[in-house]
């Protein structure tokens, strides 16, 4: 991957955006703890927001490791946060499976991830990762 200030500096934004995604992630866990017998933390919600919260860990990892030039990294970031997003829409559409508090955490996180799939598609960028 050639290391241009076109590069650096998409790579420094996905960063950003991966990382608020992983800290909210981790904090919306960390409330679950702190609230965890509220009527409103059910089993669903635990699992999804347990694997919200693991995959975005992953996703940070494989962003350094992209921002690194990794061209398996990056080809996963890209897969990973484009499959975490339909996910998403996929649990803010469906009606009364999860609590309004979640729909908009993760409203929140299809928004960063909507940016790293953005960000990571251009073309310039995926071409610094071809052979």
């Amino acid at each position: 991957m050639a290391n241009n200030s076109t590069h650096v500096t998409a790579f420094r934004r996905i960063k950003t955006l991966v990382g608020v995604y992983a800290v909210l992630s981790v904090l919306t866990v960390a409330g679950l703890v702190a609230y965890r017998n509220s009527s409103s933390v059910t089993t669903p919600v635990w699992v999804r927001l347990i694997i919200v919260a693991v995959s975005s860990l992953i996703l940070f990892a494989l962003t350094l490791r992209a921002a690194r030039g990794s061209r398996g990294a990056f080809r996963r970031l890209r897969i990973l946060s484009a499959v975490m997003l339909v996910a998403i829409v996929v649990i803010i559409s469906l009606p009364g499976m999860f609590p309004v508090w979640m729909r908009v955490e993760q409203g929140v996180c299809g928004v960063l991830l909507l940016g790293v799939v953005l960000i990571s598609g251009n073309r310039g960028l995926r071409a610094g990762f071809s052979r």
